[in-house]
């Protein structure tokens, strides 16, 4: 599904500019430090587009979801489109880190965004015209597949450049709580006008909200994040990268952790069309809540780990978090009750985020300014293979529900979490 678009850290620069806003802005967070990134003008910045331009992703992909289940009435033409934009990203990925690497990262997402705002556009044109079809569905899913390996792994390693080293976490967390935030407002907002307009109108807001975090990209006071950067061949930097990541095994297993995390348990998100119509039956304001629920308990999960600081225990914070987002998905896949549903999605949500702040943050602090688009871009490698999961889950959900899809993935995800804190004291004592 398109809803893969735009997935989304050691010196600062171009923050040079200190406005009267920002030192005020300061103050205040040196008593709440779950907003101390926001000090620095150039993550405020881009912290700004990136909320808009997610609120329209998130509006998007319910609407999309929507239009697709309309289109086919099948929850497994839900799980071919995501597998479909997955393919490109999953193949491109790598050498997108390694494009990031060699590239004016702020160029570079200058034109990914409006290449996915013109994705968007065509999107809502076929669909207001009345000629989509499934098959020009597919295609631009894949054009947006092709889009996500470029932007991906350039995002990640463009934080660092907006904020100080201090202020790393708290950047990482602010930046997943704008996601939190979008996946509120913006599933709540698509559930209303699919009603009242159809999903086309949906589709132009997202294109909007892509040109919104362009511009704020085309503002930032930066130098070029190339310079620093001393590659030889694309092949060798790319086998350079992999071989960092294989030759430390906290990586190793953070990533491969959120490998299965991506693929048996945030596919639960490509499922909410079916749970929403056929077994809660609220239909697409319902299903707005639903995934809105969701991102409020993430929302809370990421205030909670910006406020952290400097908490030591983070493997036991990060594992404890996956097994317990598991399980609350196994619950949610049994529960009938919508209200039951909605909270036990929320908690969903909270487990999910501290895991994945957690994830990111030890990954960020960690590796070297040269190799970071590199290593990043595996690491974003792994949550391009959740629409990989959604094909997995529709597939399973066609012959044997979709509760059973989504409780199975739960499970798999709290039993690797638990055997990797038993076996693996590199990520159990990391802090």
């Amino acid at each position: 599904m398109i809803g893969t678009l735009l997935g989304l850290v050691p010196r600062s620069e171009g923050d040079t500019t200190q406005t009267s806003q920002s030192a005020r802005l300061a103050v205040f967070s040196g008593r709440v430090r779950v907003f101390g990134a926001l000090q620095h003008y150039n993550y405020r910045l881009y912290w700004t587009g990136l909320l808009v331009s997610v609120i329209g992703w998130q509006v998007q992909n319910l609407a999309l979801g929507w239009l697709v289940l309309r289109l086919t009435d099948s929850p497994f033409w839900l799980g071919m489109v995501a597998f479909a934009s997955a393919v490109p990203t999953i193949a491109l990925s790598l050498l997108g880190g390694v494009v990031a690497d060699r590239v004016d990262k702020r160029r570079l997402l200058m034109l990914t965004q409006m290449s996915a705002a013109t994705l968007a556009t065509l999107l809502a044109t076929l669909t207001a015209t009345d000629v989509v079809g499934l098959l020009a569905i597919l295609g631009i899913a894949v054009a947006a597949g092709i889009v996500v390996a470029f932007d991906q792994p350039a995002r990640l390693a463009l934080v660092p450049y907006l904020v100080s080293r201090g202020d790393l976490m708290n950047a990482i967390a602010l930046t997943s709580a704008a996601w939190q935030v979008s996946r509120i407002i913006g599933p709540a907002i698509a559930g209303i006008l699919v009603g009242l307009a159809g999903e086309a109108l949906c589709f132009y807001i997202t294109a909007v909200g892509f040109t919104v975090l362009a511009l704020a990209f085309y503002s930032l006071k930066l130098d070029p994040t190339s310079k620093d950067v001393h590659t030889g061949g694309m092949w060798t930097d790319l086998a350079q990268g992999t071989r960092y990541v294989k030759d430390n095994p906290l990586f190793a297993t953070l990533i491969i952790t959120t490998l299965l995390n991506s693929v048996f348990g945030m596919s639960y998100f490509y499922m909410m069309p079916v749970f929403a119509r056929d077994v809660l039956q609220v239909g697409s304001t319902g299903l707005g809540f639903l995934v809105g629920a969701s991102g409020l308990g993430a929302l809370l999960g990421t205030l909670v780990t910006a406020s952290l600081g400097s908490f030591r225990r983070r493997g036991w914070l990060l594992l404890g978090g996956a097994a317990a987002f598991g399980i609350a998905l196994v619950l949610f896949a049994a529960s009938g009750s919508y209200a039951l549903s909605l909270g036990l999605l929320g908690a969903a949500g909270l487990f999910n985020s501290l895991y994945m702040t957690t994830a990111n943050t030890i990954l960020q602090s960690r590796v070297p300014d040269v190799l970071r688009g590199r290593v990043m871009s595996i690491y974003s490698l792994t949550w391009s293979m959740m629409p990989l999961g959604g094909m997995v889950s529709g597939t399973i959900a066609t012959f044997a529900g979709a509760p059973l899809a989504v409780g199975l993935g739960g499970a798999i995800v709290t039993c690797f979490a638990l055997a990797v804190a038993v076996f693996s004291h590199h990520t159990r004592e990391v802090s």
